[in-house]
């Protein structure tokens, strides 16, 4: 898809209806949940206040990202996060890509860099000579406890979301809207990380898939990025905390505690990475000795689509035969496992716990995973739509903007400034608008991003958002907000 094809925004021609077709020129078929998110866009133009133009907040991003910039990375966020983490890093390479293709091949490069020998990619690339996050190389110790760990950088021992494809992608389509130099940097960086990405996404197709269901199976709710969303409640009620040596959190010295995972969560947390630690960080030990194991649907869905993207990518620039073919392949199985879940009326999917044995289902983002990868009955898909625009996410009346919160506010698992148990993720809203557009659905497209350029006018480039007030939340000058943005704003 080209960038025009991505961001094209001229509703007057591009207006769909319920079964996803053009409507005719000026027609709008709204459905009762439709109403109340077009109601609740309406609502929320004339309640905005003034905030930075476009221009302006174009400015503030670029400067943002240079100012994360550590040479050859970009850390997440500059006190809270500073280092380069996984998925974090391939939205920033979105982000990047406007301003310099060069700079963003150079980010990806960073990263892949750091892949383990296994083709897992981690989900943290420590900077060398930076401190200030816990829990950092020491208490991973991935160098001296696993063999297939880079003998780079240090890292972490587990991984993150791929949505790396869709980077790679973004790259690729802004380096054709430059000369022959900069069209040259971007095949070649995709000639010379070709296997690299392979490996990443073979490695996740096979040693992640142990019990071959179709769905990434994680070990640890950071995995997921969703690190304390309700959907892992009941996996971690199951994990018992055994003797965990002592340890001191060094997030909540920068963000309001009430608004992070509790300790108790923390014990969790850091007990899973000892067990990982006892065993090596070994894949097939993994398997069967971690006390948290899910089957994500969400992960499984972006690696649907990634599989997809990068499929295309293989085609458009001759890449083997036989690569493309078995990533389509991955992109059929691995959508069908996430349609598998799917409730059969409304379209919702869900998680599975292989440890209890039992499927979890929550009002969360994760449940809109049909709607990234695919593949649902149109009338299923309609349903699910409805629910994405209705009350129960984009349409409740309450929402300062029409954006998914990451839990629905009528949940009872639902807290608006915690995290990933209610606030607004401005990076999944890009995510949703990216894949709306890719699907052909150009109003949804354009309203989610009408809508998260609106939250992000204030220019603090939060990691989160209040749903009901709109304030910014979590970690401030966050590096893969100001990315989105900045694709928004093309």
């Amino acid at each position: 898809m080209t960038k025009n094809e991505a961001m094209r925004v001229d509703t007057a021609e591009q207006v769909t209806g319920p079964d996803h077709a053009p409507a005719a020129a000026g027609v709008r078929h709204a459905t009762p949940g439709r109403r109340a998110y077009l109601k609740v866009t309406s609502q929320n133009r004339e309640m905005n206040g003034p905030g930075f133009t476009p221009t302006q907040l174009a400015a503030r991003a670029s400067y943002l990202l240079r100012g994360n910039d550590l040479g050859t990375m970009t850390s997440a966020a500059p006190k809270l996060y500073p280092h380069m983490w996984s998925w974090d890093a391939a939205f920033v390479a979105v982000g990047l890509a406007p301003l310099s293709v060069e700079r963003a091949v150079v980010e990806l490069d960073t990263l892949l860099s750091a892949q383990w020998r296994n083709g897992m990619i981690p989900h943290i690339v420590f900077a060398n000579g930076v401190d200030g996050y816990f829990p950092g190389p020491s208490r991973w110790e991935c160098r001296r406890l696993a063999t297939n760990a880079p003998a780079g950088p240090d890292t972490s021992g587990i991984t993150q979301p791929p949505v790396h494809a869709i980077a790679v992608q973004r790259i690729l389509d802004h380096s054709r809207r430059h000369g022959r130099t900069t069209r040259a940097v971007a095949a070649e960086f995709l000639d010379r990380r070709w296997v690299d990405l392979m490996r990443w996404h073979r490695w996740l197709a096979h040693a992640r898939d142990p019990k071959q269901h179709g769905r990434i199976t994680l070990y640890h709710g950071w995995e997921s990025g969703m690190d304390n969303s309700p959907r892992w409640d009941r996996a971690y009620a199951n994990v018992v905390v055994g003797d965990l040596p002592p340890y001191r959190r060094a997030d909540i010295d920068v963000v309001d505690p009430a608004q992070r995972p509790s300790d108790r969560e923390y014990d969790r947390y850091l007990w899973l990475v000892e067990q990982m630690r006892r065993c090596g960080y070994d894949d097939f030990q993994l398997a069967s000795t971690m006390s948290f194991a899910v089957e994500d649907v969400f992960v499984t869905a972006v690696f649907a689509l990634a599989c997809e993207v990068l499929a295309g990518i293989g085609e458009d620039y001759r890449m083997p035969h036989a690569d493309v073919r078995e990533l389509y392949e991955w992109a059929d199985y691995f959508r069908a496992g996430v349609i598998a879940t799917a409730d059969p009326r409304s379209g919702a999917a869900r998680d599975f716990d292989l440890r209890a044995d039992e499927w979890i289902g929550t009002e969360t983002l994760a449940m809109f995973a049909p709607l990234l990868c695919g593949g649902l009955p149109r009338a299923t898909e309609r349903s699910l739509l409805r629910l994405f625009e209705g009350p129960r996410f984009c349409g409740h009346p309450d929402l300062r903007y029409a954006l998914p919160p990451s839990t629905s506010p009528v949940s009872k698992d639902f807290r608006p400034r915690e995290y990933w148990r209610g606030p607004v993720w401005p990076v999944m809203s890009w995510l949703f608008s990216w894949v709306f557009a890719r699907r052909g659905w150009a109003e949804r497209s354009f309203m989610l991003r009408a809508e998260g350029l609106r939250q992000a006018g204030d220019g603090s480039f939060a990691e989160y958002y209040d749903p009901f007030t709109g304030d910014p939340l979590g970690s401030m000058q966050q590096s893969w907000t100001a990315a989105a943005v900045l694709d928004w704003l093309g």
